[in-house]
């Protein structure tokens, strides 16, 4: 199977799992890999170069989904708009609609750079923040979808869901030097971000498509 992965520290728990998954049924299945930044995994999985991916919200619907994906309630700190002209992030696709949906100008910037932009201090309206204002709503980022393999993923959706992953120190202190921030920094991070998609999140993401269809 080829799995696509977004290559930013908010699925870094889902990859903890599926590599202990990996090494737990290493006869069953081979899994390949291929991390990008969101707008190349979407375009991965429509070519079916990857079977399988967290991508981003706004493509979700046209594909086969599970009850998985990258959920923040209020604050994200890694999705921001800046001040100036408007500037898409070409990284994007999610987070660039979402901007156009809230009618808000400015420069979008989105994973670890907008991480650490916050957390060196530097300005901008967190766009999570700025849609729960709105609606009241949490905000769906990304969805695990699929274009084969549908009784594996979603098997693997459920154990994911259903598991505590506990991410050891050595990783966390490896990513987050990559990152040039703290591993306290980056664990602070990640108590922001959940993945399993309960009725609001549904109900946010059956808004926000709806939304995006009238722009």
């Amino acid at each position: 199977m080829l799995f696509g992965s977004i290559s930013y520290l908010n699925l870094l728990p889902f990859q903890v799992f599926l590599k202990r998954h990996i090494s737990h049924n290493a006869s069953k299945m081979t899994f390949h890999y291929k991390r990008a930044v969101p707008s190349q995994i979407n375009k991965a999985l429509k070519r079916r170069e990857v079977n399988a991916a967290f991508i981003s919200s706004v493509e979700s619907a046209k594909y086969k989904c599970t009850d998985l994906g990258i959920i923040a309630d209020q604050k994200v700190y890694s999705v921001l708009l800046l001040e100036g002209e408007n500037e898409i992030d070409p990284a994007s696709a999610t987070s660039n609609q979402l901007a156009r949906v809230l009618d808000l100008q400015g420069k979008v910037l989105i994973g670890d750079a907008a991480l650490k932009h916050y957390l060196k201090g530097g300005e901008g309206t967190d766009l999570a923040e700025a849609w729960y204002k709105e609606t009241g709503l949490p905000f769906v980022f990304a969805r695990l979808c699929y274009n084969k393999d549908e009784e594996t993923i979603q098997k693997l959706a459920r154990r994911f869901a259903q598991s505590k992953v506990k991410i050891p120190q050595y990783i966390l202190k490896k990513e987050a030097k990559k990152r040039d921030i703290t591993a306290k920094q980056l664990t602070w991070y990640l108590s922001h971000i959940h993945y399993t998609m309960d009725d609001k999140a549904k109900k946010s993401l059956k808004l926000f498509l709806k939304k995006t269809r009238h722009l």
